[in-house]
């Protein structure tokens, strides 16, 4: 499977149209020639595939398991497939239901590791090495080229069981700074957490906005800001790996609250925080100008200058931000949350009764001239060509009757490698009127946060973290809460309960709810699978990889 270049802009839908054709079909396949039909020589087995009901299929296209692209697909496919829909919202529940009923879909697609995990331990799942050597073409290849899927679908047992596909790596968090604040109070960026907390104590009570009151907040600490600030100390997980062993962490995260109870008792941020849990009065105060630092979770730029930096520049005209590293603290510099670049989202039923067929059509699906028709939809209907250039030809015609519908038949979508999203980032915002700005932000915000010499803040990315067996993540579950309370309580108590009591609470409700037997099972857990586990340190390999060809393909465009 060679690499598709694909290059493109998403706000208008503008992509490059350099489509290659698929990899042809051994004789275990079904024959899909190049315009994807069947052979009709080729007896199509019955099976059943799972996907998400996101209740965004509009009426006059039918529903979610039959519509124009599900009929595509029995036309055109190895396969007859009656599709299950699953309610995106808690689909955990329905898949749960279905297996213990015995009516599992024979390809399940689902996300969460945290629902696709048991149904391993339960023995519910089939092992998928000889399927896939004896009956695939197009994922057989794709292993071969990428043998971190591999290494990410196996299981405790050392067989494969899931499906997966790589992802373009983005940067998930940041903070965004009031530039002009920092000017008005003579300060610099701060780069440690000591000028964290001195930019931000200055905000709060140096009246940077200038209406002679002390109505500022130096920091926003509620919703997604929370992980982000805990980050800069490392301690947005509570396991760290230390002298080649991964042992549960006190220290972070003490540093961390002792932080937050500082700004806490000094007024640098809203004291009502912790009713703010979606942390939407947090990013009010900002739009309203009234927050001098906002940690983010965002990794799309038009999302972080339409929701953020557009309505805090109509409140406040001369209004100026950029963003920053996280700060340095005593754990060091980190890099915040990175997109996971190998994503695992299929699994097939240990009841499923014709898998050879399932495996023909996860080839069929994952074929670049399969994901076309799924992205693009019909030539001349949703898109034309123009030159070496496809162009959506209605917006919300393509949304309605293309994008709404096939998002989820795309979970194998190759983005990682085929650029199909427009992930470029020379060309990202090629056709909006705002494209230099956006194109500024966006180039900022990667070489400020993609920073691969600067190590992650967790042990890898929260997807690949192992699962405890069901009774001790049941106790692991209920002592983190009573915990948090703790350090919440320590944070708003002032004088009356300090942080060092919230550990020592801490460390008693840890000991009493199994938490010597959950730190044995995270030990021996890393020190049997660390060579085969999927650790930060391989994305950074793959991310190092992307940039690289980022930088050959941006050459060779801009030539």
């Amino acid at each position: 499977m060679k690499m598709k270049k694909w290059l493109g802009a998403p706000l208008a839908l503008l992509l490059t149209a350099s489509i290659m054709a698929g990899c042809s079909d051994n004789g275990n396949a079904v024959n899909i020639g190049s315009a994807g039909n069947a052979s009709e020589s080729a007896k199509k087995q019955d099976i059943t595939v799972s996907i998400y009901d996101r209740g965004t299929v509009a009426q006059d296209e039918g529903t979610i398991e039959n519509n124009r692209w599900t009929k595509w697909i029995n036309e055109n496919g190895p396969a007859n497939v009656k599709f299950v829909a699953i309610p995106r919202t808690n689909s955990s529940e329905k898949i749960n239901v279905l297996f213990a009923s015995g009516s599992a879909p024979d390809l399940l697609f689902e996300y969460a590791p945290t629902t696709r995990n048991p149904l391993y331990d339960q023995k519910q799942l089939m092992p998928i090495d000889d399927l896939i050597e004896e009956h695939s073409v197009e994922y057989k290849q794709l292993l071969e080229e990428q043998p971190l899927l591999r290494k990410a679908g196996t299981k405790s047992d050392g067989k494969l069981y899931e499906f997966g596909r790589i992802n373009w790596v983005e940067p998930q968090r940041g903070i965004l700074i009031r530039v002009d604040w920092l000017e008005k109070l003579g300060l610099e960026a701060p780069t440690t957490i000591e000028e964290l907390y001195t930019v931000a104590k200055a905000m709060a009570e140096g009246d940077p906005d200038g209406n002679g009151q002390k109505d500022t907040y130096g920091l926003a600490i509620s919703g997604r800001s929370e992980i982000t600030t805990k980050q800069i100390f490392g301690a947005s997980s509570k396991w760290v790996l230390q002298d080649d062993e991964l042992l549960i962490d006190w220290e972070r995260r003490v540093e961390y609250f002792a932080f937050l109870k500082k700004l806490y008792d000094d007024g640098i941020i809203d004291r009502d925080f912790i009713n703010d849990q979606n942390g939407a009065k947090a990013q009010q105060d900002f739009i309203n100008g009234k927050v001098g630092l906002y940690p983010f979770q965002e990794a799309n730029m038009v999302n972080l200058i339409k929701n953020l930096i557009d309505p805090l520049k109509q409140n406040v005209a001369d209004a100026e931000v950029t963003l920053i590293p996280l700060p340095e603290s005593k754990f060091g510099a980190f890099t915040p949350t990175l997109t996971n670049p190998v994503q695992m989202t299929a699994v097939i039923a240990a009841t499923a009764k014709h898998p050879e067929s399932v495996m023909q059509y996860i080839d069929f699906s994952i074929r670049e001239d399969t994901m076309e028709r799924l992205t693009y939809g019909d030539e001349g209907t949703h898109y034309q060509k123009n030159g070496e250039v496809i162009e959506i030809i209605d917006a919300d015609k393509h949304k309605k009757e293309v994008n709404d519908i096939t998002l989820d038949l795309r979970m194998l979508q190759n983005g990682g490698l085929t650029y199909n999203k427009g992930e470029l980032p020379f060309l990202k915002y090629n056709s909006d009127p705002r494209k230099e700005e956006y194109q500024q932000l966006y180039d900022l915000f990667r070489d400020t946060y993609l920073t691969l010499d600067k190590p992650y803040p967790e042990l890898t990315i929260s997807e690949h973290m192992p699962a405890l067996p069901k009774d001790l993540a049941t106790s692991d579950s209920n002592a983190e809460k009573s915990i948090a309370d703790l350090w919440l309580k320590g944070v708003v108590s002032g004088a009356k309960y300090s942080i060092d009591q919230a550990l020592a609470d801490a460390q008693d409700i840890w000991q009493k709810s199994d938490g010597a037997k959950i730190e044995a099972w995270y030990k021996d857990w890393y020190a049997m699978n660390k060579d085969n586990a999927l650790l930060a340190e391989d994305f950074y390999v793959m991310v190092e990889e992307q940039m690289a060809l980022y930088e050959e393909l941006k050459q060779e465009v801009l030539k």
